[in-house]
């Protein structure tokens, strides 16, 4: 099929439903699989085709399975679109860091509260000033804790527990993570001297970026027996942490990368781009980066649990209580970022493959023993975050998310802006004042930032979490709305 600067993307796609669309095999040369594109006709006006062709391109990689997949949130990424996901067969696929990303496990976890926004509306200002005292935002950004190399070697290695072990949380939160909040395949010796160099100043950090802590209510409940089992009702306050493995997973990725990129070449894999540098699934490259991924996703859970350590002490500050009384508790964590190896059932048969989820969120369907026993009959929480002044969603999975997506859902709106764009066409201190005339106060290291991040520069939170609920891969929970944010 000829491609020119003609060329759009509904001239390219099948459409299959309201809400999912094929890219066909032949689209591009060497298409194993064809790719499905989960998205509503008003958002692919939005979809580049450059990340098309980037759904294509993984449809080319040696032992991918049924489909090479895009979220409602899909935009251009490295390699992969970030909102791809694929599953690669675990004995005739491929393991590949495009299809993981740079940030790790950059992930999400929600807090619920047994606060009201009438008890915290009038304390707001001050809590978000002693939160952006409390957690370290921003690029380079150093922490509070200080750990040694043996205690950075059992964060990678441990996860979660480390944090717990270490008065970081409560044994209640780790079954609240995803994955428990650690995986076990780590092996810190695939992890170089300069990623622990990165890694060791930044736990309990919050990095730049679209990464944020949000303090928010609910302002609407669609679902109440899930809701119910989550903690979660109408107008109360609850907040949500969205960050991920810092500069060790970034470094992690930028190493592994230059191995892999030569495997390509020695294994004989014909790449139609570069950034697709992949190995086979068994070779020791591939292991390599594999245990490496691992203990950055590992750190990343570790990072979000020490910051929602010290966000619990300052909410216990300003409310007269501790977590427990306040009902701090951990709904949900969730990772984006990272490929693990599960069981599928694939043209009948069932199947271990790795997943691949880039800037996707797992989405395990009811009854999976992955969940915690509170969610086995409703399904994996799944959350989806907005853009600063945008609502954020609460979701659970459904029945048939397997089958349609390999249990993936998409994991926030998704980007139309670029940040060179939108620091040029927008004000950092217009939008915080705007966002402030609406209930929402904002901080910040930096006027540009909020620029960055402003809701605008993002598609529609609505309008993808629509799509995700339409085509029965999670049904819709609760509505969050803003009350404060900080930004990296």
């Amino acid at each position: 099929m000829s491609q020119d600067n003609e060329t759009s993307v509904f001239d390219v796609l099948k459409r299959i439903s309201d809400n999912e669309w094929e890219v066909p095999v032949g689209f591009k040369p060497g298409m194993n699989v064809p790719g499905r594109i989960f998205v509503s006709e008003s958002l692919l006006h939005l979809l580049e085709m450059e990340t098309l062709g980037q759904v294509a391109n993984v449809a080319t990689l040696p032992g991918i399975q049924k489909y090479s997949m895009a979220m409602p949130d899909a935009h251009l990424g490295y390699g992969f679109s970030i909102g791809g996901v694929a599953a690669f067969d675990k004995e005739s696929g491929i393991i590949s860091p495009g299809g993981v990303g740079f940030d790790i496990n950059c992930g999400v976890r929600l807090i619920r509260s047994n606060l009201s926004e009438q008890d915290v509306r009038p304390k707001l200002a001050g809590l978000l000033d002693d939160l952006f005292d409390a957690i370290p935002t921003g690029v380079g950004s150093k922490s509070r804790l200080k750990v040694t190399d043996t205690e950075l070697e059992d964060i990678f290695t441990h996860g979660v527990q480390w944090a717990v072990d270490n008065g970081y949380g409560a044994k209640a939160d780790i079954i609240h993570c995803e994955s428990k909040g650690q995986m076990p395949e780590a092996d810190p010796s695939k992890v170089s001297a300069k990623a622990r160099k990165r890694g060791r100043p930044q736990i309990g950090t919050l990095g730049s970026g679209n990464h944020f802590l949000e303090v928010q209510y609910v302002d609407e409940i669609y679902d109440e027996e899930a809701a119910s089992a989550m903690g979660l009702e109408e107008g109360q306050v609850t907040f949500m942490i969205h960050c991920g493995s810092r500069g060790a997973g970034h470094q992690i990725c930028t190493d592994h990368l230059q191995v892999l990129a030569q495997a390509s070449k020695k294994y004989g894999i014909s790449l139609p781009d570069r950034q697709l540098a992949c190995a086979p699934a068994q070779s020791q490259e591939a292991q390599d980066y594999f245990k490496a991924m691992v203990c950055a996703a590992n750190y990343a859970w570790v990072n979000r649990h020490v910051i929602m350590h010290w966000t619990r002490e300052v909410f216990e500050k300003h409310f007269a209580g501790d977590f427990g009384d306040l009902g701090l508790d951990l709904v949900y964590d969730v990772a984006h970022n990272i490929a693990k190896l599960e069981e599928h059932n694939v043209d009948g048969k069932n199947t271990e493959v790795y997943v691949h989820r880039k800037g996707a969120t797992r989405a395990f369907p009811p009854g999976h023993p992955d969940l915690p026993e509170k969610y086995l009959a409703i399904g994996q929480p799944v959350l989806i975050p907005g853009s600063m002044g945008t609502p954020s969603y609460v979701l659970c999975s459904n029945e048939g998310s397997m089958d349609i997506s390999f249990g993936s859902a998409c994991h926030g709106a998704g980007r139309v802006m670029s940040r060179k764009h939108a620091k040029k066409e927008l004000r950092g201190e217009d939008i915080k004042e705007e966002l402030s005339s609406r209930g929402i106060l904002v901080r910040a290291t930096q006027p540009s930032l909020i620029a960055e991040e402003a809701p605008e520069v993002y598609k529609s939170s609505s309008e993808v979490v629509e799509v995700v609920h339409d085509v029965g891969i999670a049904r819709k929970v609760a509505k969050l709305l803003p009350m404060g944010v900080i930004k990296g």
